[in-house]
């Protein structure tokens, strides 16, 4: 059974599917959706092969990017990055009825934005495990992520 967040996740995901073309090639209805617990990224294009992360988070205006989002597995991220490997990133606000598509492209990132929560204490149930968030503070100031949608 999904949680509340992980069907969050699934509207966000199919969101960008159904509404954003490819940003390496153009094309219309080629993003696809990995299958659940893809390392690091969520979509890829069935044509060029581009790959990128989708991030959705409930807010109360969809206009405005929130300060920070949650990431995922610090350890899978953080080795992507010593190889110098970033994807680029759909950030999906939704409030109600409403929603919005923001496109963060890995020209723009660097590992500033990607900020390592501590490690999930002893009693937890997935002790030890540790998670990441986006910074976005540095990127909203500068007007950096683009809106699609």
């Amino acid at each position: 059974m999904a949680t509340a967040k992980q069907n969050l996740g699934e509207w966000g995901e199919n969101r960008v599917v159904k509404k954003c073309s490819c940003p390496k090639c153009k094309k219309t209805r080629t993003l696809k959706q990995l299958p659940p617990n893809f390392k690091c990224v969520d979509v890829i294009c069935d044509f060029c092969g581009f790959l990128a992360q989708v991030k959705t988070k409930a807010v109360k205006d969809v206009d405005k990017l929130p300060k920070k989002i949650l990431g995922a597995a610090w350890g899978p991220q953080k080795e992507r990055m010593d190889a110098g490997i970033y994807f680029p990133l759909f950030i999906v606000l939704k409030a109600d009825r409403k929603s919005s598509i923001f496109y963060l492209p890995v020209d723009y990132q660097d590992r500033d934005i990607f900020v390592p929560r501590n490690p999930l204490s002893a009693d937890a149930k997935r002790a030890g495990w540790q998670g990441y968030y986006f910074d976005l503070t540095k990127l909203i100031d500068e007007g950096i992520i683009r809106r699609v949608l």
